[in-house]
């Protein structure tokens, strides 16, 4: 997807982070002792906290907001990952897609589904509620909006406060997606632990 052969913003390497930014960091990731312990079977900082680190309180408040969409969400979290899946491939965020392909694939996403999210809203792997989210993100990623016959769909079966989150969720992948395009960073090694 990506066409950089490296990243144009490289991750921060841990030994040179202050302690303000690994004060942020604990405050948000329950396993960042592991990953700031300089130990010698420490685990590697995943790529995307460490282009956050290069800017602190940017990093504190995104690490803050997208725990609540991932930590404490109303959704339940396989629909979450089809979203984020549907806006990591359709932008073509490789980090994007192989951190979430992973995260779905933990929550019980069948490969299939995986697969199918490629193929867009007319997979015949899809429910009428997942093939709404996959409408639903496209239109978001093509008409910056929801259109009424998607929207009755989500309706039928998301209350207001999960229709809200279903928006912002597509949204800030998006957002978080053309950092990670932007800056080029590349996906990590599938053998890292993630937080």
């Amino acid at each position: 997807m990506t066409e950089s052969v490296g990243p144009r913003l490289a991750p921060l390497p841990v030994h040179e982070w202050d302690e303000p930014t690994r004060a942020m960091l604990r405050g948000h990731v329950k396993t960042a002792d592991r990953y700031l312990s300089g130990a010698p079977d420490a685990p590697a900082m995943p790529g995307i906290l460490g282009v956050l680190a290069h800017h602190t309180e940017l990093a504190g408040a995104w690490l803050a907001y997208n725990g609540l969409l991932l930590d404490r969400p109303l959704l339940d979290p396989r629909c979450r990952e089809l979203v984020i899946l549907r806006v990591a491939w359709r932008s073509g965020s490789d980090y994007e897609w192989a951190q979430h392909v992973r995260m779905a694939k933990a929550l019980g996403v069948t490969d299939e589904q995986v697969e199918s999210v490629r193929r867009g809203p007319q997979a015949p792997v899809w429910t009428r509620v997942q093939r709404s989210l996959m409408d639903m993100t496209d239109q978001l990623l093509d008409q910056h909006r929801v259109d009424d016959s998607t929207w009755a769909q989500l309706e039928r079966h998301f209350d207001k406060r999960q229709l809200l989150e279903l928006l912002f969720v597509a949204g800030s992948y998006l957002c978080l997606a053309m950092v990670l395009n932007s800056v080029a960073l590349q996906p990590d090694p599938e053998s890292e632990e993630r937080p």
